[in-house]
């Protein structure tokens, strides 16, 4: 799937310098220069983090040794475009996924920061989610444990702590934090199984389990539980039916009232 998925964004890539020939430059730097996914990953994130202490070349052999060390990680890449294609209906192609999605862009940041927090280079793990937070404004730990087909849409202000999980194919709008309930240790952070949609501005507090194909109202603050495929909204949220499909993270459906 990796290889098909780079040939169309290489043929997108050539329409878009036939198009909009002051964009020739920028798309060849960013794709059409490259021989595969992988290193054009690493050229545009690199680009996108590096400053005035971390140079670019720097950043870029550190997404490179991730990918020649862990092959998961372009392939959760792979999912995760795939996501935003499929969900968002203001893409209808692959390219602008790569080259302007932050929310994209912030999930594969934090592959790199979790890889590096696996490793022991906690200190290295934590500057990039800094840069993370800086550059795209939004917040991960590099401890959290994501899975793939992840979909952060529009993606400012996304908080997630240290002991989250989020799970496979799951949506997560602005302004959702996913957060610990005060200064306790341990795991205190909410887990989100596959299929669920957590809507714009939603609070996830504690070490709850948010069930397969939930779906979080905007606005709600959720501190209990949620069994799977049920619909919560309110502050604080509490059960208003069950979810009118399996997996609301594919539909993106947030309105409550069908549910």
């Amino acid at each position: 799937m990796t290889s098909e998925l780079w040939r169309k964004l290489r043929a997108e890539a050539e329409e878009v310098v036939r198009k909009e020939p002051l964009l020739a430059s920028y798309v060849y730097a960013c794709v059409l220069n490259h021989k595969d996914l992988q290193s054009s990953l690493s050229f545009i994130l690199a680009n996108k983090l590096s400053d005035d202490v971390m140079p670019v070349v720097t950043v870029r052999e550190l997404f490179e040794e991730a990918y020649a060390a862990s092959r998961d990680i372009i392939d959760c890449a792979v999912s995760d475009i795939l996501a935003v294609y499929e969900r968002d209906p203001a893409v209808n192609t692959f390219l602008p996924v790569i080259l302007y999605l932050k929310g994209f862009q912030a999930i594969q940041v934090h592959r790199l920061a979790h890889f590096l927090w696996r490793r022991r280079h906690t200190d290295l793990a934590l500057f990039i989610q800094s840069r993370n937070s800086e550059v795209f404004a939004v917040d991960i730990h590099p401890a959290c444990i994501m899975g793939k087909g992840i979909m952060f849409d529009h993606a400012t202000g996304i908080v997630v702590g240290e002991t989250s999980v989020i799970e496979d194919n799951v949506s997560i709008l602005q302004q959702v934090t996913l957060g610990g309930t005060g200064n306790e240790q341990g795991d205190r952070h909410p887990k989100i199984r596959s299929g669920v949609l957590v809507s714009a501005g939603a609070k996830v507090l504690g070490n709850i389990i948010i069930g397969e194909g939930a779906k979080i109202g905007a606005g709600s603050v959720v501190l209990k539980d949620v069994p799977a495929h049920t619909t919560v909204v309110g502050v604080p949220a509490k059960a208003v039916g069950t979810t009118g499909e399996r997996t609301p993270a594919q539909t993106m459906d947030q309105n409550i009232f069908d549910d």
